[in-house]
Order: C-alpha cells, then sequence, then structure tokens
C-alpha cells in the first residue's frame, strides 16, 4: 500500500509526541488526535511504528497511549531498575516479588472487575493497604504449600518473609528497609508514572484516569480478574 508523504510526516509527529509525552489529549492536541482517530491509513502507520518499537499504540476514550510490551526495557523497566527502584540497596528476588505482590493488591483493592467499570472505591488509607497486604500475605502462606504456591507461580511463604524481615515504624520513615518506608516508595514510584495520585499528608491513594482506563479496557477482563482473584485467596470470599 502506497502513502502519502503528509500522511507519513503525520504519523510521525504523533508518534514523537507519545514518545516523549507517553500520552496524547484530544483537548491539548486537537489536530494530531483527529489525525489518528480519523484517517485509518495514519493510524496504521502510528501502530507500525509502535511495533517497531516493541510497544502498542492504544486509544481509551479520548486519550491515546504508548505502551511499552512487557519485556521492552528501553521505554519500559528492566526487572534489575526496578528492583533498585522498589527495594532496599540489598534486596534479593523475594524482595521485588513482593513489591509487585503490594501493586497488585492496591489493583484488587481498587478495582472489583463488575458491572461497566471495574472501580470499586474512591480511594484508600495507607493504614488500610498495609493491613491489607499482611493479611493476605499471611492468609496465602497459611493456606498454601509449596506444590500449590509453585502451580499458582507465586511463592507467598517467601514474600511474608521478607515482609516481615522489614522493620515497623511509627515514626513516618521513608526507608526502603522499613514496611511504612517500602510501601511509601512504592507508591511513590506509581505515582511518577501517573498510575495514582499519592496524597502523603492525608495518607491516602486515589487512582487516575490512566489507571483507570487501563484497567477497564485492556487488563481486566473476568478471566484476568478471576485468576487474580485466586492467587490472592479471594475466590473464597467471593463465594461465601
Amino acid at each position: 500500500m502506497a502513502y502519502e508523504m503528509e500522511e507519513i510526516r503525520i504519523s510521525q509527529e504523533i508518534f514523537y509526541y507519545l514518545l516523549e509525552h507517553h500520552e496524547l489529549h484530544e483537548e491539548q492536541e486537537r489536530l494530531l488526535y483527529k489525525a489518528y482517530t480519523e484517517h485509518e491509513e495514519i493510524q496504521y502507520l502510528v501502530k507500525s511504528q509502535g511495533e517497531i518499537a516493541h510497544s502498542n499504540i492504544e486509544r481509551y476514550g479520548t486519550i491515546i497511549y504508548l505502551i511499552p510490551k512487557e519485556d521492552n526495557d528501553f521505554l519500559g523497566f528492566s526487572k534489575a531498575q526496578l528492583k533498585n527502584a522498589l527495594c532496599k540497596s540489598s534486596g534479593t528476588d523475594r524482595d521485588y516479588y513482593l513489591s509487585q505482590f503490594v501493586i497488585l493488591t492496591l489493583l484488587v483493592e481498587f478495582y472489583d472487575g463488575q458491572g461497566s467499570s471495574s472501580k470499586a472505591r474512591d480511594y484508600i488509607r495507607v493504614g488500610e493497604l498495609q493491613n491489607c497486604i499482611s493479611s493476605r500475605l499471611k492468609e496465602g502462606a497459611q493456606h498454601m504449600n509449596q506444590e500449590e504456591e509453585e502451580k499458582a507461580g507465586i511463592a507467598f511463604s517467601h514474600m511474608l518473609q521478607a515482609y516481615e524481615a522489614l522493620k515497623s515504624d511509627d515514626k513516618g520513615s521513608r526507608a526502603k528497609t522499613t514496611k511504612e518506608g517500602f510501601l511509601h516508595n512504592i507508591l511513590v514510584f506509581l505515582e511518577k508514572q501517573g498510575l495514582v495520585e499519592y496524597v502523603e499528608q492525608d495518607e491516602m491513594v486515589k487512582t487516575t484516569k490512566k489507571l483507570d482506563h487501563f484497567m477497564d479496557w485492556n487488563l481486566l477482563n473476568q478471566n484476568n480478574y478471576k485468576r487474580v482473584l485466586m492467587i490472592l485467596g479471594g475466590m473464597q470470599d467471593e463465594q461465601d
């Protein structure tokens, strides 16, 4: 298929904008947004450039997002980079997987996968989130043996050990070696990615429109949601 030079130029302009800002809003860049949504050729060219950059280009509502694929260490984060950002300097794989479990727990608390929108609440207190993490880790370690953990792909016992190895500090410590600091650093990281709003003075976490869109349109179909609940031990609660 042959493309006009103007179509190629506009598609490159859109893709460069996405590389720089990671998202394109209709109200902020109306002409680029209109070119992408109203011209199939331009949209195809932008998506093709996304594929070459090992990323997906997705439109949710009135926003176009550039979403790096899971193993895209250039536009996204490698495991080593995430471990360095989220865990203490001597962090092990146990600490890394604990950080991912914290994020997973946060998502489950906000999104229930039901109705026209998966969002179940507007905010969560940091203390409540910390209690949820501790409770789910202990429940998982108590109810799953090693064989079941391997089948589910999640080692509750190892993550619980990593969590209990963190100190407790009621003075608001921000050190990654404390439970409070570990959670604080994860929330700050998520806020920098535009996924949550972390109101430190109120000890409160809210989700952003970006995360709401991604959960509703991309991640939370019923199959994925039930698998997450099963991993976190929530299937029994749902059936009771």
